[in-house]
């Protein structure tokens, strides 16, 4: 039911630490800890390294559980890099989907100030786009997942304050925040996620200024996990997905017709063009442009 008073300690959270580095596979994770070690992030060199780190249902009064996993990450010589970003889940139990609305309309006016308070890094913006009037229109008309999610490429189909996570895990996913180890940062970040989805089920209204909304919740007004700046090469490459996946999509729709290009990379016999299914598994292929177009296409395996 909504609007409700709950005390923001009081509300269940989730965390999802991603890392690059360390041995996650041999990671000895706490009771209802996992690894999933599909989630690759990208090391200094391009390669996949890491993993990310999911805790289960916890409560404020919980959080030292944090503290022991991040001594054990860093125990194997993990970090967390410019690729890297840090996602909390808070539960909307106490309001149940009455909530939602109410969420959205926040998210409309407080998402600048939330990604402004977390600082989060340009280049990570891909990952946690806006809340859109488009998208609480369609809510409106039609409460379900797939009204929440944005069309276009799949790092960019959950928005910022993610409350398609709702239909999953009774959760709202806060994506804003840039990758860090420091235990500091990340419970100063839980805690920001927790006052404004309680001043939320509250229902009060909120400012739209960062330092403003932080001083309303009693938040931080700083210590999250700083913006990282990126390599060279990394700029490049997004610079030539941007080039090539307007030209490229056409083709793939073809081959793939529910598929979406995840991301590009150049390989040495042509260009790699990953494409991720409705089932979020992946598959690849390479394309070669030889003179008279881009003709040649054939699917790698792995």
């Amino acid at each position: 039911m909504w609007p409700k008073i709950v005390d923001w300690k009081e509300l269940a959270f989730g965390v999802e630490i991603e890392f690059v580095g360390g041995d996650p596979a041999r990671l000895a994770c706490l009771p209802g800890w996992v690894m999933s070690l599909e989630e690759k992030q990208l090391d200094e060199t391009g390669r996949a390294s890491g993993s990310e780190l999911k805790s289960p249902s916890i409560r404020w009064d919980d959080r030292q559980q944090i503290q022991t996993m991040l001594s054990r990450l860093k125990e194997q010589g993990a970090c967390a890099n410019w690729s890297c970003g840090l996602h909390v889940h808070v539960g909307l139990e106490p309001w149940g989907e009455s909530i939602l609305l109410p969420m959205l309309d926040a998210a409309l006016s407080c998402q600048e100030a939330m990604r402004s308070l977390l600082r989060t890094s340009a280049h990570r913006l891909i990952f946690c786009p806006p809340v859109t009037q488009e998208i609480c229109e369609r809510f409106i008309a039609n409460r379900c997942e797939e009204a929440l999610l944005r069309p276009g490429r799949p790092q960019s189909q959950r928005c910022g304050i993610n409350l398609a996570s709702w239909f999953y895990f009774g959760t709202v996913e806060i994506r804003y925040a840039n990758g860090t180890l420091c235990f500091k940062e990340i419970v100063n970040t839980i805690e920001l996620c927790l006052r404004f989805v309680a001043a939320v089920g509250a229902g009060h209204k909120l400012t739209c200024d960062p330092d403003g909304l932080a001083q309303q919740l009693g938040a931080p007004v700083e210590g999250y996990p700083p913006p990282l700046s990126v390599p060279r090469w990394f700029e490049e490459r997004v610079w030539l997905e941007e080039l090539f996946i307007p030209i490229l999509s056409p083709l793939i729709a073809e081959k793939v017709p529910d598929g979406e290009i995840h991301h590009l990379l150049p390989v040495p016999d042509g260009l790699l063009i990953a494409v991720e299914m409705p089932d979020g598994k992946m598959c690849k292929y390479v394309v070669c442009p030889p003179a008279t177009g881009w003709e040649r296409l054939r699917r790698m395996n792995g």
